[in-house]
């Protein structure tokens, strides 16, 4: 009994640790920035807290973030509007259950506008020079049966030298998807995402949202909703339905009636 008691009370205190990490230590001032950290000793059901704060300390962000079964955590931060300043940002990741914290930072550079610009060939633009905005690179949407727990992405973009990264958030924000494809020759591109589990457990909805360039300067998000890890029919739909339903009865009705007052004569 005693060295049971001794075993218990030597684990149930045992330390815990904490790390955090961002995708890019220097980004500008459009780019989005992902922390990525792990923690233990910790209860997972309960999240981490992240505080972002601006070079003059003053704090930006400061969500709560899931833990995975495996003690990670994620989260996509993006820029301030209208984007982030220039200088050095700070990142604390804590936990209500540890006295531990962990910290990072990244720094943001301004950059000329003109470099988030793509300048296609002469023989695709037809002008040599052309700079294509940066809102029509991307095109796609969304291909989900109503119930199902697949969603296929198709679309295109203008900008064929990257891969195209994908990147599902939840309706609370929460990174639970990330991924990436090539586009093919002619721009085209093609993914399905799988959706079910204990990460798609929130109901409400899912932003999907491809990045591409350099630095992910180019962006195009679509929303999916989600209800028990499955696509819900659509509100529009289900409006035409009823409506449907109700004129074919109101016909069906006035048919009725008009073939009872005939029989009458």
């Amino acid at each position: 009994m005693l060295i049971t008691l001794s075993i218990f009370s030597a684990s149930a205190f045992a330390e815990s640790t904490m790390v955090v990490n961002v995708s890019e230590e220097n980004i500008e001032s459009l780019d989005t920035v992902l922390i990525t950290g792990k923690i233990t000793g910790v209860s997972q059901y309960k999240p981490v807290k992240l505080t972002v704060k601006d070079p003059q300390g003053i704090v930006i962000y400061s969500p709560l973030v899931a833990i995975n079964d495996d003690g990670t955590f994620r989260k996509l931060i993006q820029p301030t509007l209208p984007s982030f300043k220039a200088g050095t940002y700070s990142i604390t990741a804590s936990h209500e259950e540890t006295q531990v914290t962990a910290m990072t930072q990244f720094t943001v550079t301004l950059a000329d506008s003109s470099e988030n610009q793509v300048i296609q060939p002469a023989q695709e633009s037809g002008i040599i020079g052309k700079p294509i905005p940066s809102a029509t690179v991307i095109t796609m949407s969304a291909d989900a049966i109503n119930g199902s727990d697949s969603i296929k992405i198709k679309g295109h973009t203008s900008y064929k030298e990257t891969d195209i990264t994908f990147i599902v958030n939840s309706p609370t924000g929460n990174i639970i998807s990330v991924g990436q494809t090539t586009p093919r020759t002619q721009g085209d591109f093609e993914v399905e995402i799988k959706t079910g589990g204990s990460l798609w457990k929130e109901n409400g909805v899912y932003t999907i949202t491809a990045n591409q360039g350099a630095s992910s300067e180019y962006k195009k998000s679509i929303q999916v909703e989600i209800k028990d890890g499955v696509v819900v029919p659509e509100f529009g739909a289900i409006v035409s339905l009823v409506l449907g339903i109700s004129i074919f009865t109101i016909i069906a009705v006035s048919s009725k009636l008009k073939l009872s007052i005939l029989s009458r004569y």
